[in-house]
């Protein structure tokens, strides 16, 4: 498993962010998200828009800090409750956000809050950020939800990445307990070759790699189910999805890998 390309990052803002769209047409915007509870459905597209602005506010204006939201334009949504403003915003937003990445290229350097500073960070968080709320926005709207497989698995080596850069940072209590020696998880996708992931948790830190070994606790399933699962998007004990072995430790690693 690779990296996908800057372009192909660029191409999936736009798709996954179109995609959402589709999901939030017709459907009832105040409706609870059940996997973001405190938001409905309008509140959690004003959150992936806003997400999108600020991206494209960071990376035309090279910026070398954070940008505070309130300096970003548009920001807060669109001025009106008509479901039509809030698909216009959103792809208003998208597009600028992609047209700025494109034009910056990925080596850009820009302030991000992570491991790098280049606009190849914002092109791949941003996919990953729509990936994942879309999923939220079709279960709130019970409507099915699929994703391609180089872009399923993608999203869970960046989530990985990112608990290891919080982990490393040493300051959130709860990704510092992601250790202990002797103690593995497996990620076995079911219906792509290759996807697969074993994370170790070792005395000082966990690692992981692509790997078809043995573990403490193994979930098998479609490689979506399997992202979903590691995004605490779909339930570990759903249908879907099979857990062999220490169940529990899949909840603890599931615990505490639930910021952000």
């Amino acid at each position: 498993m690779t990296l996908l390309s800057y372009g192909r990052y660029c191409d999936e803002v736009l798709a996954q962010t179109d995609a959402l769209r589709a999901v939030l047409r017709g459907a009832d915007l105040t409706a609870t998200v059940p996997t973001c509870p405190d938001w409905n459905l309008r509140q959690l597209a004003v959150h992936v828009g806003g997400a999108h602005r600020w991206v494209g506010e960071i990376v035309r204006g090279r910026a070398a800090e954070d940008v505070p939201e309130e300096k970003v334009p548009g920001f807060e949504g669109p001025g009106s409750e008509d479901p039509a403003a809030l698909d216009a915003w959103l792809a208003e937003g998208a597009e600028a956000a992609v047209a700025a990445l494109r034009e910056a290229g990925p080596d850009t350097e820009v302030w991000t809050w992570a491991w790098e500073r280049r606009t190849a960070f914002w092109a791949r968080r941003m996919t990953h950020e729509t990936v994942v709320h879309r999923a939220d926005a079709a279960l709130a709207a019970r409507v099915p939800y699929t994703v391609a497989p180089e872009v399923a698995a993608d999203t869970i080596e960046e989530w990985l990445r990112i608990v290891s850069f919080v982990q490393e940072g040493g300051e959130d209590p709860e990704a510092n307990e992601l250790r202990g020696g002797g103690r593995s998880l497996h990620l076995h996708a079911t219906d792509v070759p290759g996807a697969e992931w074993l994370i170790e948790l070792g005395e000082d830190r966990f690692t992981w790699r692509h790997a078809h070994e043995k573990a403490t606790v193994a979930l098998r399933g479609p490689l979506t189910d399997l992202m979903l699962v590691f995004n605490r998007r779909l339930e570990p004990g759903s249908e879907r999805v099979e857990v062999l072995g220490d169940a529990e430790l899949l909840d603890f690693w599931l615990d505490r890998s639930s910021f952000g």
